[in-house]
């Protein structure tokens, strides 16, 4: 039977590493389809395109902006939708229609001013991993393909487009010891 006291070592040196990356983080970045939404596109008979974001991931992209951290959208898609959604949250970087997303990645890092090593990442699917592999925190959301998820510092518990960023936003304050004066002024 395995060391228990060594199970649980190997978890907080885990968690201690992960808060250690996401320390450092100054922008984080998020992928758009199948992190903000479910994945799922919607088309109308015109053919219009629909998405649905969450309001958790929306009020915790808030939360994490006004704690100091800088916030990003990188697409491979174009969508109305998104440009809306990004306004409404008070997001000025968004690339979107790149299929190149490490070119993306670049271009944020010379738009921002900041180097790789702090930058975070939530991505889905295998077109997010140049971005992941050169992140200081790489996240996937627990559809992400196991491939995407195996490249990944942290994996989401909470589903896409449902909640996982608000987790990506919540680990990178708590790590940074912003997120209890974030939810104070709601607790008074």
């Amino acid at each position: 039977m395995p060391d228990k006291r060594l199970q649980v070592e190997d978890i907080l040196e885990r968690a201690d590493a992960l808060h250690s990356k996401a320390r450092a983080v100054r922008l984080m970045i998020f992928d758009v389809d199948g992190v903000l939404t479910d994945g799922r596109l919607y088309f109308t008979e015109t053919g219009a395109e629909m998405k649905a974001f969450h309001t958790l991931d929306g009020h915790g992209m808030k939360m994490l902006m006004a704690s100091g951290v800088r916030i990003a959208l990188l697409t491979g898609r174009s969508s109305g939708a998104v440009t809306h959604r990004a306004a409404n949250l008070g997001i000025s970087h968004v690339l979107q229609g790149v299929a190149d997303k490490r070119a993306g990645f670049t271009q944020l890092l010379a738009q921002t001013g900041m180097q790789a090593g702090q930058c975070g990442y939530l991505g889905d699917d295998v077109v997010d991993l140049p971005v992941m592999r050169r992140c200081a925190l790489a996240l996937a959301t627990r559809e992400a393909p196991e491939l995407v998820r195996r490249h990944a510092h942290h994996v989401c518990n909470s589903a896409a487009g449902a909640g996982a960023a608000r987790e990506a936003c919540e680990l990178v304050m708590r790590a940074q010891g912003t997120l209890e004066a974030a939810l104070a002024a709601w607790l008074e």
